[in-house]
């Protein structure tokens, strides 16, 4: 069996949880266009002009940026990482464990930081909790081809 196939649970899964860190990504343009719409606050003229808004920047817009600029510094690492990560052979359940923390860590960040602001230590418990994920599976890859060097 092939690592890199359909065949192999692992790379199943981190297929699937690939294609919802891509979706939720994707997601966060709409996101950032909403507030931008409530708050009618455009980053460029001609978008104000036909919205008949104002170009100015708004805490608001700004926070769903950040949100979607932090999702980007940790799903892309995530996706690199994880598809290495399943050339190391890792049981199922590892994996599974791994690709659902993760995941529930990025769609929880989301949510403390730009749709239901909730104090610290919230964003950083979720930020942290898919640090961790990124960094053990580093050091699973590392291990584990270490020796081929």
């Amino acid at each position: 069996m092939s690592l890199y196939t359909s065949d192999n649970p692992v790379f199943a899964t981190f297929s699937f949880y690939a294609a919802l860190m891509g979706a939720k990504t994707l997601f966060m343009a709409f996101l950032t266009a909403r507030q931008r719409y409530r708050k009618m606050a455009f980053a460029n003229p001609e978008d104000a002009k036909l919205n008949k808004g104002k170009t100015k920047t708004d805490d608001d817009v700004e926070r769903v940026r950040r949100a979607h600029l932090n999702d980007l510094e940790n799903i892309l690492p995530f996706l690199s990482l994880a598809f290495v990560y399943v050339g190391t052979g890792p049981t199922l359940g590892c994996a599974k464990f791994l690709f659902r923390t993760f995941a529930a860590a990025r769609f929880l960040h989301t949510f403390v930081y730009a749709v239901v602001v909730i104090p610290q230590p919230a964003r950083a418990l979720a930020f942290f909790g898919g640090m961790v994920v990124n960094l053990y599976m580093a050091y699973a890859i590392l291990t584990s081809y270490a020796s081929a060097l």
